[in-house]
C-alpha cells in the first residue's frame, strides 16, 4: 500500500477515532522509541491518542515532496506535527485556532518588540546553515519561543536549529499552517487537563508587559484555584463550569472552555471586550479587521455577553455588571489621562528626536509607559488584580510620566527653541505649546499646583479626618 493511500485510509479512520488496533507503522515506531525514548513512550501511553490507537505514524506521517519530509526506516515522516496535521482529526478546533490571534503570534517578526530583541539587545552572531547572515540569540531564545518563528527546513527534511525546537503559539510551519497545538497540549500526552491549568498559559502570559499569570495568582480566582485544586476535576471529558466543577475558574474557564450554554472555543478572543495590547486599547473586532480575521464581524458587545455567560455561573448579575463598570472606568482613566495625551506628545516630538528609534531616552520612557505599565494596569483591572492595577500599573505610569517623560520633553523643547534650523524651532514651539496645554488640563493641573480650590479643600478635609482616626 502506498504512503498516499495509507494517509487517506488513516485520515478517514482517524476522523472518527475508529482505528481498531495500532497500525503496523506505529507498532514499528514504538518498538524502538519505547527503548530509546522511554519518557515519550510513557507519555503517549497515558494519552487518549493511545487509547484510540493513534500512534507515532498517524501524527508524523508525511508525503514525498513535502518540504520537511524525509525517509525514516522505510517510511516518509516529518519532525513537525502542525495544526494542518492535527486537523485530520480535530478539524473544528484547528479552524477556530487558525482564525484566532494566537495563530498569528509569529507575525511579531519585524515589529517594534522584535526590533528591540534583534538590534537593540542583540546582534547577528547566531549563524546556522539556514541563516548564514545570522540571527539574534535574544530573539531566538526569547520572542520566538512564545510567538513562534518561521521554521526553516534544511536539506533532507531536517530543521534549522535556530527555528527548532520551537512551540511558539504562532509558529509559521513549512506546510503553510500557523501555530503549534503543542504550545498548550504538550507532547506526547497532549493532555486537556494540562491545557486547562493556568501555568500552561503562564509560559508566555507573564512578565513586565503582560503579567496575566501573576495577576491571576494575586486575584481571588487564583487564590481559590490553589486552595481547591483537588476539586477542579481537570480530567473531566467535558469540563463544564457549574456542572463538573465550581471551586474556581482558570484561564481556560473564562476564555475558551464550555459553559452550560456555550461550547468550547479555540479562539480565545471571542470573550474579550477590549484589546489591551496597543498604546490605546481598541475593541477586538477592530484588531481582528486589521489582521483580516473573521472576528471582525463579531462585536465587542457580543463578546462581552459571551464572557458574561461564563461569569454568571459563579456570580450574581449585579456583581458582573459592577465589575465591568470598574474595568471600563480604568480603561477610560488610562486613555484620557495618559495614553492619548502621551501619544500626542510623542508624535509631536518626532521631528526633534534622533534616529533610529530607541537611540533616545524618550523612546524608552514612552515605550515602557504604555507597553509595560499601561498594559499591567489594564490587564490588572481586567482580571481583578488590584496590586498590578495600582502599584505595578497606574502608580508606575504616573511616576514615569511626571518624573521621566515630561522632564525629557521639556528639555527637548528648550534645546531646540533657539535652533538655527527653522523646522526644528517650529517643531519645538509646537511641542512646547502642546505640552503646556496638556499640563494645564484638569487631569494634570495638580502638577502645576493649579488644583481646583474646591478639590483642594475636600482633600485637606479628608486628610484631616484620616489623621484624626489614628491619634
Amino acid at each position: 500500500m502506498t504512503v498516499a493511500v495509507l494517509m487517506m485510509a488513516h485520515a478517514t479512520a482517524l476522523s472518527a477515532f475508529t482505528l481498531k488496533e495500532l497500525s503496523v507503522e506505529s507498532q514499528t515506531c514504538v518498538a524502538c522509541h519505547k527503548v530509546d525514548n522511554t519518557s515519550i513512550y510513557e507519555q503517549w501511553g497515558s494519552s487518549k491518542h493511545y487509547r484510540a490507537n493513534v500512534g507515532c505514524f498517524e501524527c508524523h506521517m508525511a508525503q514525498e515532496g513535502e518540504e520537511d519530509a524525509f525517509e525514516h526506516y522505510g517510511e516518509m515522516i516529518s519532525i513537525l506535527v502542525t495544526p494542518k496535521d492535527c486537523s485530520r482529526c480535530h478539524e473544528k478546533e484547528v479552524h477556530e485556532f487558525a482564525t484566532s490571534h494566537h495563530a498569528k503570534g509569529g507575525r511579531i517578526l519585524g515589529s517594534l518588540d522584535n526590533i528591540l530583541a534583534e538590534v537593540v539587545e542583540g546582534n547577528q552572531g547566531l549563524v546556522t546553515p539556514g541563516f548564514p547572515h545570522g540571527n539574534s540569540a535574544a530573539a531566538v531564545n526569547g520572542c520566538w519561543q512564545c510567538h513562534g518563528s518561521i521554521v526553516k527546513v534544511l536539506e533532507g527534511g531536517q530543521l534549522d536549529p535556530v527555528t527548532w525546537p520551537n512551540t511558539g503559539i504562532g509558529r509559521i510551519n513549512p506546510d503553510g499552517s500557523e501555530g503549534a497545538c503543542s504550545a498548550c497540549h504538550s507532547r506526547h500526552e497532549f493532555s486537556a487537563a494540562q491545557a486547562r491549568t493556568p501555568d500552561t498559559c503562564g509560559k508566555c502570559h507573564m512578565g513586565p508587559d503582560h503579567p496575566q499569570i501573576e495577576i491571576y495568582n494575586e486575584s481571588k480566582h487564583g487564590i481559590a484555584y490553589r486552595a481547591n485544586i483537588d476539586k477542579m476535576n481537570l480530567d473531566s471529558p467535558k469540563w463544564v463550569v457549574g456542572e463538573d466543577y465550581n471551586a474556581a475558574p482558570t484561564c481556560a474557564t473564562c476564555h475558551m472552555s464550555a459553559t452550560p450554554d456555550q461550547p468550547v472555543t479555540h479562539d480565545i478572543g471571542l470573550r474579550i471586550s477590549w484589546n489591551n495590547r496597543p498604546a490605546i486599547s481598541v475593541r477586538p473586532e477592530v484588531s481582528d479587521a486589521k489582521m483580516g480575521l473573521p472576528g471582525k464581524d463579531i462585536s465587542w458587545e457580543e463578546r462581552r455577553a459571551n464572557m458574561n455567560n461564563v461569569c454568571i455561573n459563579c456570580h450574581a448579575q449585579s456583581f458582573v455588571d459592577g465589575f465591568y463598570v470598574q474595568y471600563d472606568g480604568l480603561i477610560d482613566l488610562y486613555h484620557e489621562k495618559f495614553a492619548e495625551p502621551g501619544l500626542a506628545l510623542y508624535n509631536a516630538a518626532q521631528p526633534l528626536l534622533s534616529k533610529p528609534k530607541f537611540s533616545n531616552k524618550i523612546d524608552f520612557v514612552w515605550f515602557e509607559i504604555w507597553h509595560h505599565e499601561g498594559r499591567r494596569a489594564r490587564h490588572g483591572a481586567s482580571m481583578m488584580g488590584p496590586d498590578y492595577t495600582h502599584w505595578h500599573g497606574t502608580y508606575e505610569i504616573a511616576r514615569n510620566f511626571y518624573t521621566e517623560y515630561i522632564p525629557e520633553l521639556k528639555e527637548l523643547v528648550e534645546h531646540n527653541l533657539h535652533s538655527d534650523v527653522a523646522e526644528r524651532k517650529a517643531a519645538a514651539e509646537a511641542l512646547g505649546k502642546l505640552l503646556d496645554e496638556t499640563l494645564n488640563n484638569k487631569n494634570h493641573a495638580w502638577y502645576l499646583n493649579k488644583m481646583d480650590p474646591a478639590e483642594q479643600e475636600r482633600r485637606a478635609k479628608s486628610a484631616a479626618e484620616f489623621k484624626s482616626r489614628y491619634q
